[in-house]
């Protein structure tokens, strides 16, 4: 009966053993992998989110001048157009 407990733990502590290795070779895998995507993510010339916030304010911001200045254009234009159209030739 004990020999069969004496197996039972070895079969136990070599379970143990082989968990705990595979568990260090799978964070050498998950570090190795995530090395491997941050290389090739670099190779691709990729923006950062805080560029492309950074540039994303910035077009928002020259549409919205662009606006305000078509806004304007058109204004003027108007206002040419109705001058002449109120002087008698």
């Amino acid at each position: 009966m004990q020999s069969q407990n004496r197996i039972l733990d070895d079969l136990a502590r070599a379970a143990n053993g082989a968990l705990g290795a595979l568990g260090g070779l799978k964070a050498e895998i998950d570090q190795q992998v995530a090395a491997m995507v941050e290389r090739v993510l670099r190779s691709q010339d990729l923006v950062t989110r805080e560029e492309f916030e950074a540039v994303k304010e910035m077009a928002a911001r020259a549409r919205e001048e662009n606006e305000l200045l078509r806004a304007r254009l058109d204004r003027l234009e108007g206002g040419a157009g109705r001058e002449g159209q109120d002087r008698p030739d």
